[in-house]
């Protein structure tokens, strides 16, 4: 897993998230990648970087799920 990147940008140091892949996450919550395309497709600041449906193609779904969104999906699914 990669180190979070650190940008300059307009004399300001803007902090980078850490990004995963759906295999990764996949990985962490012992769960099938499709599971994760699932569960994670709507979830705010999650990035889609397939391709949509069209007429003669299925749609084409590369996600990019950010630490933060992984973290908070933990939470939310605990059993108490």
């Amino acid at each position: 897993m990669a180190k979070p990147v650190c940008l300059r940008h307009n004399r300001e140091l803007l902090q980078v998230s850490e990004f995963f892949t759906s295999s990764e996450v996949a990985k962490i919550l012992k769960i099938s990648p499709d599971s994760v395309i699932r569960k994670f497709e709507t979830r705010p600041g999650v990035i889609d970087l397939g391709r949509p449906e069209t007429t003669h193609k299925r749609r084409y779904k590369i996600l990019r799920i950010p630490r933060e969104a992984v973290e908070k999906f933990v939470i939310e699914s605990r059993v108490a």
